[in-house]
C-alpha cells in the first residue's frame, strides 16, 4: 500500500490530467470525465453520472471553489475516505509518478535498460512499505536488482493485460472481514482484489521471465543470499497478487532455510489467498513450531501467526478451533484489536451470542472506527433481542463506511424480522446500488415489499430475482404469491391473511387408533427432525460414529466432583465431528457446529469450562445418526460402555443410565426440566443393567425417549406427498403424515395438527383424527367404506 506522500503525488498526477482548463479545479464536466476513465469497464447512464456528482459536490461542499469546482484538496479528501482507490485509478490511468505521461506498451528495451531509469526515490518509496523491516526486509544489494527487474515485469504484463482488457477486479471492501486477513496476511481492508489473466502467451512469458530471476537467486554467493532473494521475490509477487509466481519462490525460500518463521507464514499466506485452507494452516503450524523454537526472536510474529492460523482453520469451517487461536493472539497482544475482532464474529458463529458481543465491544474499544466490529456486534445483539440497540450498532458500521454490505443487509434482515417492511426494503435497495447481481437481496426486497403491502413492486422484484437465479428459494416465493392472490381473488380480501383457525388444548385431540401418533410427541419431533436437517446428523451413520469411538483414544480426567470421565475440549471435539461429517462443505459445516454447540454442547457443557464428556456426547448423538433404531440403541449403550468404570463388561451402572436420560431429555425434549427428572428418578443408583433393560428403560414413552419411533416415522416418510390434499389451515400441499378428522373431514399437515390448530368454521368439543401415512391408505380406506356401504345397501329391504 502506498504511504501518505505518495498517495498525494498520485492524486496530484491525477488532479492534473483532468484540470482541463488549468484553474485549480475540477469542475462538473472534468469530474464526470474523471470518473469515466477510472471505470473503463462501467457504463455509465447520464442520471448515474449525474447522481455520482451531486453526491461528491454535496459531500465536500467545503472544498468546492465556485465555478472552478472541486479543489486537489478535496479529491484527495474523497480518496482518505475510501470513496476510490488511489493505486487502481492510477494504474487505470496508466500514469507514472516520475513523468505524468501515459504508459505505451512495453518497449522492446531490455529489463537492464529500464532498471537504469528506476530512481533512488522509488526504491526508498519500497523502503517505506515493507522492505526496510529489519525482520521482513532486503538485506543485500543484488536483491534489489532483482526486485528493479521484477518490478518492470510486472509493470510490462500489467500494461499488455490493461491494453487487451484481460486485468479483472472487484471491491472487497464492502464486506465484512468476518474471515479476514490480519494486515500482516494479505492487503488492507481497502484494496481491490485483482484477477489476472493466465493462460495467454504474455502470462506464459511473463512467468519464464520471473523463472530466469529465480535462477539467478538461486545462483547467489551464499544460501542466505539466495533465500534473501526468493524471499524479496515472493513478496512481491505477493503484494501485486500474482500469489501462484509467489508461492513458487516462497517454497524454495522454505527449502532454504525450513526452521525460518517466515517463508512458512508466508507460504501460509499465499496458500490461503489461493483458497488452500488445508495446505494453509499446515504452514502456519510450521511456522508456530519455529517462532516457538526461536525463543524471544519471534514473539511479536506469534500473535499473527495465531490470527492467521484460525482465519485459515474457518476456512475449513473449524470455527471452534480458530477460536481456540484467537484468544491466543489476544492473551499474548492484549491491543491487537483484530484478533479480538475476530474472535467475536466466530464466537458468533458457534452461537456464543454473549461472550461474543464482549469480544466486540473490546475490539472497538481499542478501535471506535471499526466498521466491520460495529457490523458484527449489531449481528450478535440482534441474536440476542437487543434489536434497539443493534440498529445503532448497523448504522455505526454504515456511517463509517457507507457502502458496507453485510451491515446493510443484516439491518434490513432485522427490520424485516421486527416487521419495519418498508425500511427494510429500503436497506436491500441499498445492498443492489452496491451489488446489483445479488439474487438473495433481490428477494429479501421483493418479501419485505410484499410485507409493505406493495405486491405490484413485489412482484417486480421477484421476477428480477427469478432473472439472476433459479433456485428454489425463488420458486418457493412465486409459488407463495400465487396462493395469496389466488386467497384475494376468492375472499376478497388483502390477501395478507393465514386462514381463520384456533388453536385447540391437547386434550380435545382424540385419536382412532394407537397408530395415530400423538400431538405433543409429534411436535417433539419435529423440532427433532430440524435438528437432524440443519445439522445433517441424518446423513451420518451410525456405524461411523461406533467406528469414530472405538478408533479415539482420550485419556481418563477428573472433574470438580471428582468423577473419572474422558472429556475433551470443543476445539477437539470438533475436529471429531469433521470426520463424522466429512460431506459436508466448510460453510454448511459451521452451521451444523452452530446448532450442536446450541442444543447440545451448551448442555453437556453446562458449567462452561469448555470441556465435554465424549462418551456421553456420542450417546446423546446416536439415537438421531442414520441407522435402524435398534442398532442405534446398541451404540447408545456401547457409548455408555466405553465410558470409565464401564469398560471391559458387558454392562452399565444404572446411574449412568438415569443421568444420559436426563441429558437427552434436557436436550431433546426441553420443555421437561432436568431437575424434575432427577426429582423423580434420583441419580445415586450404581447397580448394573443389561441392554435390554436398558432398552426398557430407554423407550419408556414417560420418562425415557419414547418418541424415537415417531422420530423414526417421520424420517421415512417426510417427503410423502398426498396427491392433491391440502392442509386445511397452512393451505400448503401436505408432505409427510396427513391427518384427517373423521367427523368434519378436514385434513391437516403434521406442523399444524402438532401444533393443535383446526378451522374456526368446525368447533366442536373434540375432535378425532386418523393418520395416514400414504395416500394408499387412504385409498383403501374409502374402497373399504364404499364396500361396507355398498353390502348395507344390498340388505336392506
Amino acid at each position: 500500500m502506498a504511504t501518505r506522500g505518495s498517495r498525494a503525488e498520485k492524486v496530484k498526477k491525477i488532479f492534473q490530467q483532468f484540470d482541463a482548463n488549468r484553474d485549480g479545479g475540477l469542475n462538473r464536466q472534468e469530474m464526470a470525465a474523471l470518473v469515466v476513465a477510472v471505470n473503463p469497464r462501467v457504463k455509465f447512464s447520464d442520471e448515474q453520472i449525474n447522481a455520482i456528482l451531486d453526491e461528491v459536490f454535496r459531500t465536500y461542499g467545503e472544498f468546492i471553489d465556485g465555478e472552478k469546482g472541486l479543489t486537489y484538496d478535496g479529491l484527495l479528501r474523497t480518496y482518505d475516505d475510501g470513496a476510490g482507490d488511489v493505486d487502481r485509478d492510477f494504474d487505470a490511468l496508466g500514469l507514472d509518478l516520475d513523468s505524468g505521461a501515459f504508459v505505451s506498451e512495453a518497449s522492446s528495451s531490455s529489463i537492464t535498460d529500464e532498471r537504469a531509469n528506476v530512481g533512488e526515490a522509488h526504491k526508498k518509496e519500497r523502503v517505506a512499505v515493507w522492505a526496510s523491516s529489519p525482520n521482513h526486509g532486503i538485506v543485500f544489494d543484488d536483491t534489489w536488482k532483482l526486485v528493479d527487474d521484477l518490478d518492470i515485469l510486472i509493470k510490462r504484463l500489467r500494461a499488455k493485460q490493461m491494453k487487451d482488457g484481460k486485468m479483472k477486479g472487484d471491491n472487497s471492501d464492502t464486506f465484512s472481514d468476518t474471515a479476514g486477513w490480519s494486515r500482516e496476511l494479505g492487503p488492507g481492508e481497502n484494496d481491490r482484489r485483482i484477477y489476472w489473466e493466465e493462460s495467454g502467451n504474455d502470462y506464459a512469458q511473463f512467468a519464464k521471465e520471473v523463472a530466469g530471476l529465480r535462477g539467478r537467486a538461486d545462483g547467489a554467493r551464499s544460501r542466505e543470499e539466495a533465500f534473501d532473494g526468493h524471499m524479496a521475490i515472493g513478496r512481491v509477487l505477493y503484494e501485486h497478487q500474482l500469489f501462484k509466481e509467489g508461492l513458487i519462490s516462497f517454497k524454495r525460500a522454505c527449502e532454504l532455510q525450513p526452521t525460518d518463521v517466515r517463508p512458512h507464514f508466508r507460504t501460509g499466506n499465499t496458500l490461503y489467498a489461493l483458497g488452500q485452507f488445508s495446505k494453509a494452516k499446515e504452514e502456519f503450524l510450521l511456522a508456530m513450531e519455529a517462532a516457538e523454537a526461536g525463543g524471544t526472536q519471534w514473539a511479536y510474529l506469534l500473535p499473527q501467526i495465531h490470527v492467521n492460523l484460525g482465519i485459515a482453520l474457518e476456512g475449513e469451517g473449524m470455527v471452534l478451533s480458530a477460536c481456540e487461536h484467537y484468544r491466543e493472539a489476544a492473551i499474548l497482544c492484549p491491543t491487537h484489536y483484530r484478533a479480538l475482532k475476530l474472535l467475536g464474529s466466530a464466537l458468533f458463529g458457534v452461537g456464543e451470542y454473549l461472550a461474543a458481543v464482549k469480544a466486540l465491544e473490546e475490539a472497538i474499544f481499542l478501535k471506535p472506527d471499526y466498521a466491520d466490529a460495529h457490523c458484527d456486534l449489531g449481528s450478535a445483539l440482534h441474536a440476542m433481542g437487543e434489536d434497539e440497540r443493534a440498529i445503532q450498532e448497523f448504522q455505526k458500521a454504515i456511517d463509517l463506511r457507507p457502502g458496507h454490505i453485510d451491515a446493510l443487509y443484516n439491518l434490513g434482515g432485522l427490520f424485516m424480522d421486527v416487521g419495519r417492511y418498508q425500511r427494510a426494503s429500503e436497506m436491500y435497495t441499498r445492498v443492489l446500488a452496491v451489488w446489483p447481481n445479488n439474487w438473495r437481496a433481490q428477494l429479501n426486497k421483493a418479501v419485505s415489499l410484499l410485507g409493505a403491502g406493495e405486491a405490484e413492486e413485489a412482484r417486480k422484484a421477484l421476477k428480477e430475482a427469478f432473472k439472476m437465479t433459479n433456485r428454489v428459494e425463488i420458486y418457493d416465493a412465486i409459488a407463495h404469491m400465487k396462493v395469496l392472490n389466488k386467497k384475494k381473488f376468492k375472499n376478497g380480501s388483502s390477501g395478507d391473511e393465514e386462514a381463520p383457525y384456533v388453536v385447540v388444548e391437547p386434550s380435545k385431540f382424540k385419536r382412532v387408533s394407537r397408530k395415530t401418533t400423538v400431538r405433543q410427541d409429534l411436535a417433539s419431533a419435529l423440532e427433532i427432525r430440524a435438528f437432524q436437517r440443519v445439522t445433517r446428523l441424518s446423513r451420518c451413520d451410525v456405524d461411523s460414529l461406533k467406528r469414530e469411538m472405538n478408533e479415539t483414544d482420550v485419556p481418563v480426567s477428573y472433574s470438580g466432583s471428582g468423577a473419572p470421565e474422558k472429556s475433551i475440549r470443543k476445539a477437539a471435539l470438533e475436529v471429531i465431528l469433521r470426520k463424522l461429517l466429512h460431506f459436508l462443505r466448510p460453510e454448511t459445516f459451521q452451521g451444523s457446529v452452530r446448532e450442536i454447540n446450541e442444543k447440545i454442547l451448551s448442555v453437556l457443557d453446562g458449567s462452561g469450562s469448555g470441556r465435554v464428556d465424549l462418551g456421553m456426547f456420542f450417546a446423546v448423538l446416536a439415537p438421531i445418526c442414520n441407522g435402524p433404531s435398534e442398532k442405534r440403541k446398541r451404540a447408545v449403550f456401547d457409548a455408555l460402555l466405553w465410558r470409565p468404570g464401564n469398560e471391559g463388561g458387558a454392562q452399565i451402572r444404572k446411574s449412568d443410565a438415569l443421568t444420559y436420560i436426563k441429558l437427552l431429555r434436557a436436550v431433546y425434549i426441553p420443555s421437561h426440566g432436568v431437575s424434575d427428572l432427577m426429582e423423580v428418578h434420583g441419580g445415586s443408583d450404581n447397580s448394573m443393567i443389561s441392554f435390554p433393560e436398558f432398552v426398557e428403560m430407554f423407550d419408556d414413552p414417560d420418562w425415557g425417549f419414547g418418541i424415537m419411533g415417531t422420530l423414526v416415522k417421520l424420517e421415512h416418510g417426510d417427503r410423502t406427498r398426498h396427491g392433491r390434499h391440502i392442509c386445511a389451515i397452512c393451505r400448503y400441499p401436505i408432505i409427510g403424515s396427513r391427518f384427517k378428522e373423521t367427523k368434519c373431514r378436514f385434513s391437516l399437515c403434521n406442523r399444524c395438527y402438532s401444533e393443535g390448530k383446526v378451522p374456526s368454521a368446525f368447533k366442536r368439543e373434540e375432535y378425532k383424527f386418523k393418520e395416514y401415512g400414504k395416500e394408499a391408505q387412504a385409498v383403501k380406506d374409502k374402497c373399504m367404506f364404499f364396500s361396507l356401504h355398498s353390502k348395507s345397501s344390498v340388505n336392506d329391504p
